[in-house]
């Protein structure tokens, strides 16, 4: 008993010198430079090692869901990176894993849905101040998407100029500010071919919107593919045919139809319309899984997920019936990270 009083005496009179000390400024600065080393010397789980990897850096739908950005993979290739959509707060999760902006060759836009794009500018400037720019970023999408890149450049237009005059063009240099837009022609789908390095765009299905993409990554003899919003499509499978990883969208009717019924219930009757609405051109989970099936993937990855799962119980509806159509499956979180080596079979999935 003695012992136990002594050691409570002890964590007391620690606890209340560690307070008084962290008052003193000199402590606290001391205190700042360490947790800046730390942020600034914090790494991420991308390769080191030749591959080609995806990290999702936003993974639900516009449906809000805490701890999760709206929708955004970022695939490296080797030492190249690229950014397939930007939806509203995935830039921030690529910051916390300290990705160089700078190093970001190209933005690939699969449609121009807000959450999809919403986090253009926050990318932009990323990849714009203290990165020694020699060019705009690059942005690919569909028909439309220089009327986005206009329209962020006009509404950034003046912080652009407050930045580069304040900062001084060796920081934000003027000229290089904005966006290079690039419209996409799928009489040319191959993007990118270097290096060993091919990216593809085909057209996927997500009417009204005319065109929507999906983007299929090969390196080195391994490949992934990114669907993009879509209903179920023949494009995609044929797209996907023997792919090591199809990211595809996947919505859960019956939960939406849970979110309808109760919008009704409670007199939301245009609510319940978007729910309805949304319910024609998605993808659900088992049709996802006959996809992945008959095109032969090796993994199945479920992304933009609509409602994206908020618990355990949630997750448990979301994947309803899944493992009666496939068994390899993975459903994603902020942060879920595909690794496949070249010269290797291998599947990894961790996280960033």
């Amino acid at each position: 008993m003695r012992t136990l009083t002594k050691i409570i005496i002890v964590v007391l009179i620690l606890g209340v010198a560690s307070f008084v000390i962290i008052q003193i400024p000199s402590v606290q600065d001391r205190l700042m430079v360490s947790v800046v080393s730390g942020m600034a010397n914090a790494s991420n789980n991308l390769p080191q090692e030749d591959a080609l990897s995806a990290a999702v850096c936003g993974s639900r739908s516009p449906i809000p869901s805490p701890g999760r950005a709206e929708t955004c993979i970022l695939v490296k290739a080797g030492e190249e990176m690229f950014v397939v959509d930007i939806g509203g707060s995935s830039a921030d999760n690529l910051r916390s894993w300290n990705i160089l902006f700078g190093k970001i060759k190209a933005v690939f836009l699969t449609h121009l849905h807000s959450d999809h794009i919403s986090d253009l500018p926050a990318l932009h400037q990323g990849a714009w101040i203290l990165q020694n720019k020699t060019e705009k970023l690059k942005v690919y999408g569909p028909e439309g998407v220089s009327l986005v890149t206009e329209g962020f450049e006009k509404a950034y237009e003046l912080d652009y100029d407050f930045r580069s005059e304040h900062h001084g063009e060796a920081i934000a240099p003027r000229q290089y500010a904005g966006f290079n837009a690039k419209t996409i022609d799928l009489n040319e789908p191959v993007l990118f071919n270097k290096d060993g390095l091919k990216i593809t765009a085909f057209k996927v299905i997500h009417e009204p919107i005319e065109p929507a993409l999906g983007y299929k990554f090969e390196y080195k003899g391994r490949s992934l593919v990114i669907t993009g919003d879509t209903s179920y499509a023949q494009s995609v499978i044929d797209n996907s045919m023997g792919v090591d990883v199809l990211f595809h969208e996947a919505q859960a009717n019956h939960m939406v139809s849970v979110l309808e019924n109760f919008a009704l219930e409670n007199g939301a009757k245009l609510r319940a319309k978007v729910m309805a609405d949304i319910k024609t051109y998605h993808t659900t989970l088992i049709e996802a899984a006959d996809i992945a099936n008959k095109a032969n993937v090796k993994k199945l990855v479920f992304y933009h997920l609509t409602p994206a799962p908020r618990n355990y119980l949630t997750e448990l509806m979301f994947v309803r019936g899944v493992n009666e159509v496939r068994k390899d499956w993975t459903l994603v979180e902020d942060g879920t990270l595909v690794v496949l080596p070249v010269d290797s079979d291998a599947i990894i999935v961790t996280n960033m």
